[in-house]
Protein backbone atom coordinates (compact mmCIF):
# COMPACT_ATOMS: atom_id res chain seq x y z
CA UNK A 1 0.00 0.00 0.00
CA UNK A 2 2.94 2.40 0.24
CA UNK A 3 1.85 3.90 -3.27
CA UNK A 4 -1.70 5.03 -1.50
CA UNK A 5 -0.09 6.86 0.84
CA UNK A 6 -0.57 10.20 2.44
CA UNK A 7 0.93 12.31 -0.48
CA UNK A 8 -0.65 10.65 -3.22
CA UNK A 9 -4.05 11.18 -1.21
CA UNK A 10 -3.16 14.89 -0.57
CA UNK A 11 -3.12 15.08 -4.59
CA UNK A 12 -6.12 13.61 -5.72
CA UNK A 13 -8.01 15.93 -2.24
CA UNK A 14 -5.69 19.01 -4.31
CA UNK A 15 -7.82 17.94 -8.08
CA UNK A 16 -10.79 17.16 -6.58
CA UNK A 17 -11.49 19.91 -3.60
CA UNK A 18 -12.09 22.79 -6.24
CA UNK A 19 -15.26 21.81 -7.74
CA UNK A 20 -16.85 20.99 -4.15
CA UNK A 21 -15.72 24.66 -3.28
CA UNK A 22 -17.07 26.48 -6.07
CA UNK A 23 -19.82 28.29 -7.47
CA UNK A 24 -21.59 24.77 -8.58
CA UNK A 25 -20.95 23.02 -4.58
CA UNK A 26 -24.50 23.04 -3.56
CA UNK A 27 -25.84 21.54 -6.50
CA UNK A 28 -23.20 19.03 -6.32
CA UNK A 29 -23.39 18.48 -3.07
CA UNK A 30 -27.08 18.04 -3.32
CA UNK A 31 -26.83 15.34 -6.46
CA UNK A 32 -24.37 13.73 -3.99
CA UNK A 33 -26.73 13.39 -1.08
CA UNK A 34 -29.67 11.74 -3.25
CA UNK A 35 -27.27 9.10 -4.88
CA UNK A 36 -25.77 8.58 -1.06
CA UNK A 37 -29.04 7.77 0.35
CA UNK A 38 -30.05 5.88 -2.91
CA UNK A 39 -26.87 3.96 -2.24
CA UNK A 40 -27.47 3.69 1.29
CA UNK A 41 -31.39 2.64 0.56
CA UNK A 42 -30.08 -0.26 -1.26
CA UNK A 43 -27.77 -1.78 1.10
CA UNK A 44 -31.14 -1.78 3.20
CA UNK A 45 -32.89 -3.46 0.63
CA UNK A 46 -30.21 -6.29 0.60
CA UNK A 47 -30.91 -6.79 4.54
CA UNK A 48 -34.62 -7.33 3.53
CA UNK A 49 -33.69 -9.89 0.96
CA UNK A 50 -31.68 -11.64 3.05
CA UNK A 51 -34.47 -12.11 5.77
CA UNK A 52 -36.43 -12.93 3.08
CA UNK A 53 -34.39 -16.26 2.17
CA UNK A 54 -35.07 -17.66 5.50
CA UNK A 55 -38.62 -17.71 5.34
CA UNK A 56 -38.46 -18.29 1.70
CA UNK A 57 -35.98 -21.66 1.99
CA UNK A 58 -38.32 -22.78 5.35
CA UNK A 59 -41.50 -22.89 2.99
CA UNK A 60 -39.62 -24.62 0.29
CA UNK A 61 -38.36 -27.04 2.54
CA UNK A 62 -41.43 -27.37 4.10
CA UNK A 63 -43.97 -27.55 1.18
CA UNK A 64 -46.00 -24.60 2.56
CA UNK A 65 -47.60 -23.17 -0.73
CA UNK A 66 -49.38 -20.21 1.07
CA UNK A 67 -46.20 -19.26 2.43
CA UNK A 68 -44.28 -19.73 -0.80
CA UNK A 69 -46.45 -17.22 -2.27
CA UNK A 70 -46.19 -14.71 0.15
CA UNK A 71 -42.78 -14.55 -0.02
CA UNK A 72 -43.13 -14.57 -4.17
CA UNK A 73 -45.30 -11.30 -3.32
CA UNK A 74 -42.73 -9.52 -0.75
CA UNK A 75 -39.74 -10.19 -3.24
CA UNK A 76 -41.78 -8.89 -6.05
CA UNK A 77 -41.74 -5.60 -4.21
CA UNK A 78 -38.29 -5.79 -2.94
CA UNK A 79 -36.94 -6.61 -6.20
CA UNK A 80 -38.84 -3.39 -7.44
CA UNK A 81 -38.10 -1.13 -5.05
CA UNK A 82 -34.22 -2.12 -5.97
CA UNK A 83 -34.44 -1.76 -9.33
CA UNK A 84 -35.83 1.58 -9.12
CA UNK A 85 -33.03 2.65 -6.54
CA UNK A 86 -30.45 1.27 -8.95
CA UNK A 87 -31.67 2.94 -11.84
CA UNK A 88 -32.10 6.49 -10.49
CA UNK A 89 -28.44 6.10 -8.63
CA UNK A 90 -26.79 5.62 -11.84
CA UNK A 91 -28.43 8.50 -13.74
CA UNK A 92 -28.10 11.11 -10.94
CA UNK A 93 -24.39 9.55 -10.55
CA UNK A 94 -24.02 10.06 -14.35
CA UNK A 95 -25.24 14.14 -13.87
CA UNK A 96 -23.05 14.84 -11.07
CA UNK A 97 -20.17 13.21 -13.43
CA UNK A 98 -20.86 15.37 -16.12
CA UNK A 99 -21.41 18.55 -14.44
CA UNK A 100 -18.17 17.87 -12.45
CA UNK A 101 -16.39 17.46 -15.80
CA UNK A 102 -17.58 20.28 -17.50
CA UNK A 103 -16.17 22.69 -14.55
CA UNK A 104 -12.79 20.91 -14.13
CA UNK A 105 -12.57 20.68 -17.98
CA UNK A 106 -13.22 24.83 -17.66
CA UNK A 107 -10.60 25.39 -15.00
CA UNK A 108 -7.71 23.06 -16.58
CA UNK A 109 -8.32 24.74 -19.51
CA UNK A 110 -8.08 28.65 -18.35
CA UNK A 111 -5.11 27.19 -16.10
CA UNK A 112 -3.35 25.87 -19.36
CA UNK A 113 -4.18 28.70 -21.73
CA UNK A 114 -4.02 31.65 -19.18
CA UNK A 115 -0.77 33.91 -18.79
CA UNK A 116 0.33 31.41 -22.31
CA UNK A 117 1.30 28.43 -19.87
CA UNK A 118 0.49 26.16 -22.69
CA UNK A 119 3.63 28.19 -24.97
CA UNK A 120 5.69 28.23 -21.68
CA UNK A 121 5.40 24.26 -20.96
CA UNK A 122 7.53 24.08 -24.53
CA UNK A 123 9.86 26.76 -24.50
CA UNK A 124 11.11 25.36 -20.62
CA UNK A 125 11.08 21.91 -21.50
CA UNK A 126 8.15 19.74 -21.38
CA UNK A 127 7.96 17.69 -18.70
CA UNK A 128 4.71 17.24 -19.55
CA UNK A 129 3.12 15.03 -22.36
CA UNK A 130 0.02 15.31 -23.86
CA UNK A 131 -1.73 17.90 -22.10
CA UNK A 132 -4.39 17.74 -24.28
CA UNK A 133 -5.40 14.03 -23.34
CA UNK A 134 -5.27 15.03 -19.59
CA UNK A 135 -7.60 17.69 -20.01
CA UNK A 136 -9.50 15.41 -22.62
CA UNK A 137 -8.80 12.21 -21.15
CA UNK A 138 -7.85 12.36 -17.80
CA UNK A 139 -10.52 14.58 -16.51
CA UNK A 140 -12.98 11.82 -16.42
CA UNK A 141 -11.45 9.00 -15.79
CA UNK A 142 -10.46 10.61 -12.63
CA UNK A 143 -14.27 11.70 -11.81
CA UNK A 144 -15.22 8.19 -13.03
CA UNK A 145 -13.14 6.59 -10.79
CA UNK A 146 -13.29 9.20 -7.90
CA UNK A 147 -17.35 8.59 -7.69
CA UNK A 148 -17.22 4.66 -8.40
CA UNK A 149 -14.62 3.98 -5.72
CA UNK A 150 -16.21 6.44 -3.03
CA UNK A 151 -19.58 5.04 -3.22
CA UNK A 152 -18.22 1.83 -3.61
CA UNK A 153 -16.06 2.61 -0.28
CA UNK A 154 -19.37 3.87 1.55
CA UNK A 155 -21.45 1.04 0.20
CA UNK A 156 -19.37 -1.35 1.58
CA UNK A 157 -18.74 -0.12 4.89
CA UNK A 158 -22.65 0.67 5.56
CA UNK A 159 -23.16 -3.31 4.40
CA UNK A 160 -20.31 -4.80 6.95
CA UNK A 161 -22.37 -2.36 9.64
CA UNK A 162 -25.41 -3.81 8.70
CA UNK A 163 -25.16 -7.37 8.16
CA UNK A 164 -21.96 -7.71 10.67
CA UNK A 165 -24.95 -7.87 13.49
CA UNK A 166 -27.06 -10.10 11.86
CA UNK A 167 -23.82 -12.52 10.77
CA UNK A 168 -22.81 -12.61 14.66
CA UNK A 169 -26.24 -13.20 16.06
CA UNK A 170 -27.06 -16.36 13.54
CA UNK A 171 -23.22 -17.41 14.33
CA UNK A 172 -24.77 -18.61 18.26
CA UNK A 173 -27.19 -21.01 16.37
CA UNK A 174 -24.32 -22.88 15.07
CA UNK A 175 -22.17 -25.55 16.79
CA UNK A 176 -18.60 -27.34 15.37
CA UNK A 177 -18.90 -30.96 16.46
CA UNK A 178 -15.08 -31.87 16.37
CA UNK A 179 -13.19 -34.95 18.26
CA UNK A 180 -16.21 -35.98 20.35
CA UNK A 181 -17.15 -32.33 21.39
CA UNK A 182 -19.24 -29.63 20.51
CA UNK A 183 -17.37 -26.37 19.83
CA UNK A 184 -19.24 -23.02 20.53
CA UNK A 185 -17.05 -19.86 19.44
CA UNK A 186 -18.81 -16.67 19.17
CA UNK A 187 -18.80 -14.62 16.55
CA UNK A 188 -17.32 -17.54 14.38
CA UNK A 189 -18.89 -16.69 11.02
CA UNK A 190 -17.49 -12.87 11.64
CA UNK A 191 -14.28 -14.09 12.46
CA UNK A 192 -14.21 -16.28 9.27
CA UNK A 193 -14.84 -13.71 6.80
CA UNK A 194 -12.78 -11.28 8.54
CA UNK A 195 -9.94 -13.79 8.18
CA UNK A 196 -10.44 -14.73 4.50
CA UNK A 197 -10.99 -11.22 3.80
CA UNK A 198 -7.63 -9.89 5.24
CA UNK A 199 -5.86 -12.87 3.35
CA UNK A 200 -7.52 -11.72 0.36
CA UNK A 201 -6.71 -8.20 0.74
CA UNK A 202 -3.19 -9.24 1.39
CA UNK A 203 -2.49 -11.13 -1.82
CA UNK A 204 -4.60 -8.70 -4.37
CA UNK A 205 -2.42 -6.00 -3.14
CA UNK A 206 0.75 -8.11 -3.87
CA UNK A 207 -0.25 -9.26 -7.13
CA UNK A 208 -2.04 -6.08 -8.55
CA UNK A 209 0.91 -3.71 -7.01
CA UNK A 210 2.87 -3.40 -10.82
CA UNK A 211 -0.71 -2.73 -13.00
CA UNK A 212 -0.07 0.54 -11.08
CA UNK A 213 2.62 1.26 -13.19
CA UNK A 214 1.66 0.11 -16.14
CA UNK A 215 -1.34 1.77 -16.38
CA UNK A 216 0.30 4.95 -15.91
CA UNK A 217 2.68 3.98 -19.09
CA UNK A 218 -0.40 2.63 -21.13
CA UNK A 219 -2.41 5.87 -21.13
CA UNK A 220 0.97 7.98 -21.76
CA UNK A 221 1.83 5.24 -24.70
CA UNK A 222 -1.87 5.76 -26.28
CA UNK A 223 -1.71 9.86 -26.05
CA UNK A 224 1.83 9.47 -27.78
CA UNK A 225 0.48 7.77 -30.75
CA UNK A 226 -2.72 9.83 -30.66
CA UNK A 227 -0.53 12.46 -30.65
CA UNK A 228 1.17 11.40 -33.80
CA UNK A 229 -1.20 10.53 -35.97
CA UNK A 230 -2.97 14.34 -35.22
CA UNK A 231 0.70 15.30 -36.23
CA UNK A 232 0.68 13.24 -39.87
CA UNK A 233 -2.58 14.74 -40.90
CA UNK A 234 -1.82 18.30 -39.84
CA UNK A 235 0.93 17.87 -42.27
CA UNK A 236 0.13 15.95 -45.13
CA UNK A 237 1.48 18.16 -47.68
CA UNK A 238 4.98 18.33 -46.25
CA UNK A 239 5.46 14.74 -46.06
CA UNK A 240 3.64 13.95 -49.41
CA UNK A 241 6.23 16.04 -50.79
CA UNK A 242 9.04 14.99 -48.72
CA UNK A 243 7.93 11.02 -49.53
CA UNK A 244 8.36 10.64 -46.34
CA UNK A 245 5.49 7.70 -45.64
CA UNK A 246 7.94 5.12 -44.89
CA UNK A 247 9.47 7.28 -42.30
CA UNK A 248 6.03 7.91 -40.92
CA UNK A 249 4.67 4.63 -40.94
CA UNK A 250 8.79 3.17 -39.31
CA UNK A 251 7.72 6.17 -36.45
CA UNK A 252 4.16 5.36 -35.86
CA UNK A 253 4.79 1.85 -35.66
CA UNK A 254 7.82 2.15 -33.58
CA UNK A 255 5.49 3.98 -31.02
CA UNK A 256 3.13 1.44 -31.36
CA UNK A 257 4.98 -1.24 -30.15
CA UNK A 258 5.47 0.46 -26.55
CA UNK A 259 1.57 0.43 -26.71
CA UNK A 260 1.68 -3.13 -27.65
CA UNK A 261 4.62 -4.67 -25.58
CA UNK A 262 3.00 -2.58 -22.29
CA UNK A 263 -0.81 -4.03 -23.04
CA UNK A 264 1.44 -7.00 -23.71
CA UNK A 265 2.74 -6.83 -19.59
CA UNK A 266 -0.86 -5.63 -18.52
CA UNK A 267 -1.98 -8.47 -20.03
CA UNK A 268 -0.24 -10.84 -18.34
CA UNK A 269 -0.06 -9.66 -14.93
CA UNK A 270 -4.22 -9.25 -15.31
CA UNK A 271 -4.48 -13.01 -15.71
CA UNK A 272 -2.48 -13.68 -12.56
CA UNK A 273 -5.15 -11.13 -11.04
CA UNK A 274 -8.06 -12.74 -12.08
CA UNK A 275 -6.81 -16.13 -11.60
CA UNK A 276 -6.41 -15.32 -8.15
CA UNK A 277 -9.71 -12.95 -7.81
CA UNK A 278 -12.06 -16.17 -9.91
CA UNK A 279 -10.72 -18.05 -7.48
CA UNK A 280 -11.23 -16.38 -4.23
CA UNK A 281 -15.24 -15.02 -5.91
CA UNK A 282 -15.91 -19.02 -6.29
CA UNK A 283 -14.15 -19.96 -2.86
CA UNK A 284 -16.49 -17.50 -1.30
CA UNK A 285 -19.48 -19.27 -2.35
CA UNK A 286 -18.95 -22.72 -0.76
CA UNK A 287 -17.44 -21.46 2.46
CA UNK A 288 -20.16 -20.16 4.49
CA UNK A 289 -21.67 -24.00 3.21
CA UNK A 290 -18.67 -25.43 4.54
CA UNK A 291 -19.03 -23.46 7.84
CA UNK A 292 -22.95 -24.16 8.12
CA UNK A 293 -22.79 -27.63 6.99
CA UNK A 294 -22.02 -29.82 10.36
CA UNK A 295 -25.46 -27.81 12.11
CA UNK A 296 -27.66 -28.26 9.26
CA UNK A 297 -26.55 -32.29 9.18
CA UNK A 298 -27.07 -32.07 12.65
CA UNK A 299 -30.36 -31.18 12.41
CA UNK A 300 -29.68 -27.97 14.33
CA UNK A 301 -30.88 -25.54 11.52
CA UNK A 302 -32.78 -26.08 8.72
CA UNK A 303 -32.32 -24.75 5.05
CA UNK A 304 -33.52 -21.29 5.31
CA UNK A 305 -31.20 -20.69 8.21
CA UNK A 306 -28.54 -21.82 5.79
CA UNK A 307 -29.53 -19.92 3.17
CA UNK A 308 -29.38 -16.52 5.17
CA UNK A 309 -25.88 -17.58 6.49
CA UNK A 310 -24.59 -17.78 2.94
CA UNK A 311 -26.32 -14.56 1.90
CA UNK A 312 -25.25 -12.32 4.98
CA UNK A 313 -21.71 -14.00 5.01
CA UNK A 314 -21.59 -12.84 1.22
CA UNK A 315 -22.40 -9.51 2.20
CA UNK A 316 -20.06 -8.90 4.85
CA UNK A 317 -17.45 -10.54 2.82
CA UNK A 318 -17.79 -8.73 -0.04
CA UNK A 319 -17.20 -5.62 2.01
CA UNK A 320 -14.48 -6.94 3.40
CA UNK A 321 -12.76 -7.68 0.23
CA UNK A 322 -13.84 -4.52 -1.30
CA UNK A 323 -9.84 -3.79 -2.05
CA UNK A 324 -9.58 -7.53 -3.60
CA UNK A 325 -12.61 -6.72 -6.49
CA UNK A 326 -11.85 -3.11 -7.24
CA UNK A 327 -8.31 -3.38 -7.08
CA UNK A 328 -7.95 -3.21 -11.36
CA UNK A 329 -10.07 0.32 -11.20
CA UNK A 330 -7.95 0.97 -8.21
CA UNK A 331 -4.75 1.21 -10.07
CA UNK A 332 -6.30 2.90 -13.41
CA UNK A 333 -7.30 5.73 -10.84
CA UNK A 334 -4.07 5.96 -9.10
CA UNK A 335 -2.66 6.32 -12.78
CA UNK A 336 -4.94 9.04 -13.76
CA UNK A 337 -4.66 11.03 -10.22
CA UNK A 338 -0.38 10.66 -11.24
CA UNK A 339 -0.92 12.01 -14.22
CA UNK A 340 -3.61 15.24 -13.52
CA UNK A 341 -1.40 15.53 -10.01
CA UNK A 342 2.21 15.43 -12.34
CA UNK A 343 0.16 18.29 -15.11
CA UNK A 344 -1.10 20.72 -12.31
CA UNK A 345 2.73 20.71 -10.69
CA UNK A 346 3.64 20.94 -13.91
CA UNK A 347 1.91 24.06 -14.62
CA UNK A 348 2.29 25.80 -11.51
CA UNK A 349 6.24 25.26 -11.91
CA UNK A 350 6.42 26.80 -15.23
CA UNK A 351 4.77 30.08 -13.61
CA UNK A 352 7.29 29.74 -11.10
CA UNK A 353 10.09 29.67 -13.26
CA UNK A 354 8.43 32.45 -15.39
CA UNK A 355 8.69 34.46 -12.26
CA UNK A 356 12.27 33.80 -11.43
CA UNK A 357 13.69 34.38 -14.63
CA UNK A 358 11.81 37.15 -16.00
CA UNK A 359 12.87 40.52 -14.89
CA UNK A 360 11.16 41.87 -17.53
CA UNK A 361 8.76 45.32 -16.18
CA UNK A 362 6.16 45.58 -18.21
CA UNK A 363 3.62 48.20 -18.33
CA UNK A 364 0.66 49.31 -20.84
CA UNK A 365 1.11 52.67 -22.21
CA UNK A 366 0.09 54.66 -25.30
CA UNK A 367 3.26 54.11 -27.31
CA UNK A 368 6.29 51.48 -27.58
CA UNK A 369 9.29 51.86 -25.30
CA UNK A 370 11.80 49.67 -24.27
CA UNK A 371 14.73 50.90 -21.62
CA UNK A 372 17.89 48.99 -21.13
CA UNK A 373 15.79 45.29 -22.27
CA UNK A 374 18.48 42.58 -22.39
CA UNK A 375 16.95 39.29 -23.78
CA UNK A 376 18.68 35.59 -23.41
CA UNK A 377 18.10 31.80 -24.38
CA UNK A 378 17.22 29.55 -21.37
CA UNK A 379 20.78 28.36 -21.71
CA UNK A 380 22.14 32.19 -20.96
CA UNK A 381 23.72 32.92 -24.41
CA UNK A 382 22.73 36.94 -24.79
CA UNK A 383 20.17 37.75 -27.84
CA UNK A 384 20.16 41.25 -26.31
CA UNK A 385 21.78 43.88 -24.59
CA UNK A 386 20.70 47.18 -23.02
CA UNK A 387 18.34 48.06 -25.94
CA UNK A 388 16.50 51.48 -25.65
CA UNK A 389 13.86 52.23 -28.41
CA UNK A 390 10.62 54.38 -28.45
CA UNK A 391 8.45 53.95 -30.95
CA UNK A 392 5.40 56.29 -31.11
CA UNK A 393 2.34 55.97 -33.10
CA UNK A 394 1.97 55.84 -37.15
CA UNK A 395 6.02 54.67 -37.41
CA UNK A 396 7.45 52.19 -39.33
CA UNK A 397 10.12 49.83 -37.82
CA UNK A 398 12.50 47.17 -39.74
CA UNK A 399 13.77 44.52 -37.28
CA UNK A 400 16.94 43.21 -39.10
CA UNK A 401 20.03 41.42 -38.51
CA UNK A 402 21.57 37.48 -39.69
CA UNK A 403 19.58 34.23 -38.76
CA UNK A 404 19.22 33.09 -35.29
CA UNK A 405 20.27 36.86 -33.84
CA UNK A 406 17.17 37.63 -31.79
CA UNK A 407 14.35 38.97 -33.94
CA UNK A 408 11.68 36.73 -33.33
CA UNK A 409 12.81 36.76 -29.42
CA UNK A 410 12.13 40.55 -29.16
CA UNK A 411 8.99 40.30 -31.01
CA UNK A 412 8.12 37.34 -28.15
CA UNK A 413 9.10 39.52 -25.39
CA UNK A 414 7.12 42.41 -26.81
CA UNK A 415 4.19 39.89 -26.69
CA UNK A 416 4.64 38.80 -23.28
CA UNK A 417 5.92 35.44 -24.60
CA UNK A 418 9.27 35.58 -23.77
CA UNK A 419 10.61 35.44 -19.87
CA UNK A 420 14.56 35.69 -20.18
CA UNK A 421 15.22 39.06 -19.83
CA UNK A 422 15.22 42.04 -18.20
CA UNK A 423 14.34 46.07 -18.67
CA UNK A 424 11.05 47.64 -18.94
CA UNK A 425 9.06 46.89 -22.13
CA UNK A 426 5.71 49.41 -22.52
CA UNK A 427 3.46 48.44 -25.43
CA UNK A 428 0.29 49.57 -25.95
CA UNK A 429 -2.51 47.50 -25.10
CA UNK A 430 -3.34 43.91 -26.42
CA UNK A 431 -6.88 44.78 -27.83
CA UNK A 432 -5.43 47.36 -29.97
CA UNK A 433 -2.32 45.38 -30.84
CA UNK A 434 -2.18 42.33 -33.62
CA UNK A 435 0.84 40.31 -33.91
CA UNK A 436 1.22 37.75 -37.14
CA UNK A 437 3.89 34.77 -37.13
CA UNK A 438 5.74 33.60 -40.13
CA UNK A 439 3.04 30.84 -40.40
CA UNK A 440 -0.58 31.88 -39.78
CA UNK A 441 -2.66 30.16 -37.64
CA UNK A 442 -6.08 29.25 -39.35
CA UNK A 443 -8.49 27.70 -36.62
CA UNK A 444 -11.18 24.72 -37.99
CA UNK A 445 -14.71 26.81 -39.41
CA UNK A 446 -15.77 28.35 -42.11
CA UNK A 447 -13.57 31.27 -43.93
CA UNK A 448 -15.52 33.63 -42.33
CA UNK A 449 -14.37 32.66 -38.87
CA UNK A 450 -10.72 32.32 -40.41
CA UNK A 451 -11.04 35.98 -41.37
CA UNK A 452 -12.30 37.31 -37.99
CA UNK A 453 -9.71 35.61 -35.88
CA UNK A 454 -9.35 36.16 -33.01
CA UNK A 455 -10.70 39.85 -32.60
CA UNK A 456 -13.01 40.26 -35.81
CA UNK A 457 -16.40 41.83 -35.37
CA UNK A 458 -18.95 38.54 -35.61
CA UNK A 459 -21.17 40.93 -37.65
CA UNK A 460 -18.91 41.85 -40.25
CA UNK A 461 -20.94 42.13 -43.57
CA UNK A 462 -20.13 39.48 -46.32
CA UNK A 463 -19.56 42.77 -48.32
CA UNK A 464 -16.27 43.92 -46.31
CA UNK A 465 -15.31 40.38 -45.99
CA UNK A 466 -15.05 39.78 -49.76
CA UNK A 467 -13.89 43.39 -50.32
CA UNK A 468 -10.94 41.91 -48.24
CA UNK A 469 -9.98 39.17 -50.08
CA UNK A 470 -10.05 40.63 -53.46
CA UNK A 471 -7.75 43.39 -51.76
CA UNK A 472 -4.86 41.32 -50.90
CA UNK A 473 -5.19 39.04 -53.94
CA UNK A 474 -7.52 36.26 -53.49
CA UNK A 475 -10.89 37.26 -55.14
CA UNK A 476 -11.85 33.86 -55.66
CA UNK A 477 -12.74 32.85 -52.29
CA UNK A 478 -15.01 35.49 -51.87
CA UNK A 479 -17.43 32.86 -52.49
CA UNK A 480 -16.02 30.02 -50.21
CA UNK A 481 -16.62 32.27 -46.91
CA UNK A 482 -19.48 29.74 -45.56
CA UNK A 483 -17.62 27.02 -46.49
CA UNK A 484 -16.13 24.39 -43.76
CA UNK A 485 -12.70 23.06 -45.13
CA UNK A 486 -8.72 22.28 -43.95
CA UNK A 487 -8.00 26.20 -44.98
CA UNK A 488 -4.34 25.46 -43.49
CA UNK A 489 -3.87 22.14 -45.91
CA UNK A 490 -6.07 23.88 -49.11
CA UNK A 491 -4.27 27.13 -48.84
CA UNK A 492 -0.62 27.69 -49.41
CA UNK A 493 1.83 29.30 -47.12
CA UNK A 494 1.44 32.71 -49.29
CA UNK A 495 -2.29 32.52 -49.68
CA UNK A 496 -2.21 32.20 -46.16
CA UNK A 497 -0.06 35.32 -45.46
CA UNK A 498 -2.24 37.04 -47.89
CA UNK A 499 -5.21 35.52 -45.23
CA UNK A 500 -3.41 37.18 -42.31
CA UNK A 501 -3.29 40.51 -44.09
CA UNK A 502 -6.81 40.39 -45.10
CA UNK A 503 -7.30 39.99 -40.99
CA UNK A 504 -5.61 43.37 -40.99
CA UNK A 505 -7.83 45.54 -42.94
CA UNK A 506 -10.86 44.21 -41.43
CA UNK A 507 -9.54 44.37 -37.51
CA UNK A 508 -7.70 47.81 -38.20
CA UNK A 509 -5.29 47.55 -35.39
CA UNK A 510 -3.27 50.06 -34.13
CA UNK A 511 0.06 48.65 -33.72
CA UNK A 512 0.99 45.70 -35.85
CA UNK A 513 3.72 43.17 -35.09
CA UNK A 514 4.80 41.39 -38.29
CA UNK A 515 7.50 38.14 -37.45
CA UNK A 516 8.49 37.56 -41.52
CA UNK A 517 4.76 38.15 -42.49
CA UNK A 518 5.66 37.81 -46.23
CA UNK A 519 8.15 35.26 -46.21
CA UNK A 520 6.67 33.19 -48.55
CA UNK A 521 5.44 35.82 -51.30
CA UNK A 522 7.18 37.41 -54.00
CA UNK A 523 8.52 40.49 -53.61
CA UNK A 524 6.08 42.31 -56.27
CA UNK A 525 3.19 40.38 -54.09
CA UNK A 526 4.58 41.60 -50.38
CA UNK A 527 5.60 45.29 -52.02
CA UNK A 528 1.66 45.47 -53.02
CA UNK A 529 0.77 44.01 -49.16
CA UNK A 530 2.91 46.55 -47.78
CA UNK A 531 1.24 49.73 -49.53
CA UNK A 532 -2.26 48.31 -49.15
CA UNK A 533 -1.21 48.58 -45.61
CA UNK A 534 -0.16 51.90 -45.58
CA UNK A 535 -3.22 53.50 -47.59
CA UNK A 536 -5.86 51.88 -45.50
CA UNK A 537 -4.01 51.90 -42.06
CA UNK A 538 -1.69 55.12 -42.04
CA UNK A 539 -2.17 55.91 -39.13
CA UNK A 540 -1.15 52.41 -37.56
CA UNK A 541 2.14 52.09 -36.15
CA UNK A 542 3.90 48.46 -38.18
CA UNK A 543 6.82 46.46 -36.43
CA UNK A 544 8.29 43.51 -38.82
CA UNK A 545 10.56 41.18 -39.30
CA UNK A 546 12.41 40.33 -42.34
CA UNK A 547 15.55 39.67 -44.45
CA UNK A 548 15.24 41.40 -47.27
CA UNK A 549 16.29 44.59 -48.43
CA UNK A 550 13.18 45.33 -50.84
CA UNK A 551 11.58 45.50 -47.01
CA UNK A 552 13.76 49.19 -46.08
CA UNK A 553 11.59 50.53 -48.63
CA UNK A 554 8.41 50.27 -46.43
CA UNK A 555 10.13 51.22 -42.86
CA UNK A 556 11.28 54.13 -41.80
CA UNK A 557 13.30 53.06 -38.96
CA UNK A 558 16.01 49.41 -39.21
CA UNK A 559 17.07 48.09 -35.80
CA UNK A 560 19.78 45.94 -36.80
CA UNK A 561 20.75 43.01 -34.21
CA UNK A 562 24.21 41.12 -34.31
CA UNK A 563 22.95 38.25 -32.88
CA UNK A 564 25.97 38.66 -29.76
CA UNK A 565 23.89 41.10 -28.31
CA UNK A 566 24.49 44.64 -29.85
CA UNK A 567 22.66 46.33 -31.64
CA UNK A 568 22.23 49.78 -33.77
CA UNK A 569 19.16 52.24 -35.25
CA UNK A 570 19.76 53.22 -38.60
CA UNK A 571 17.24 55.52 -40.81
CA UNK A 572 15.36 53.57 -43.16
CA UNK A 573 13.34 54.82 -45.77
CA UNK A 574 11.62 58.99 -45.48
Amino acid sequence: MERFNRAFFRGAWRIAAPYWQSEERWGAYGLLAIVVGLSLGLVYINVLITEWYNGFYDALQHYNEPAFWSAMLRFSWLAGLYIAGSVYQMYLGEMLQIRWRRWMTHHYLKDWLSDQTYYRMQILGDGTDNPDQRIADDISAFIRGTLKLSLGLLSSIVTIASFIAMLWVLSSRLTIPFDGRIWDIPGYLVWAALLYSIVGTWLMLKLGRPLIGLSFNQQRFDADFRFNLVRVRENTESIALYNGEDQEHKGLGARFAFIFKNYWAIMKRQKIINWFSSGYGQAAIIFPFLVAAPSFFAKQIQLGLVMQISSAFGQVQGGLSYIVTIYPDLASWHAVVDRLTGFSEHMQGVRNETQKYNALTRTTGEALQLQSVSLHVPGGRALLSDLSLAVKPGETVLLAGPSGSGKSTLIRALAGLWPFGSGLVATPARDVSLFLPQKPYLPLGSLRDVLLYPHGAPDTTTDALAEALTAVGLPRLATELDAHKQWSLILSLGEQQRIAFARILLQKPQWIYMDEATSALDEPAEAQLYTLLRERLPQSTVVSVGHRSALNAYHRTRLELSGTGTWQLVPGSP
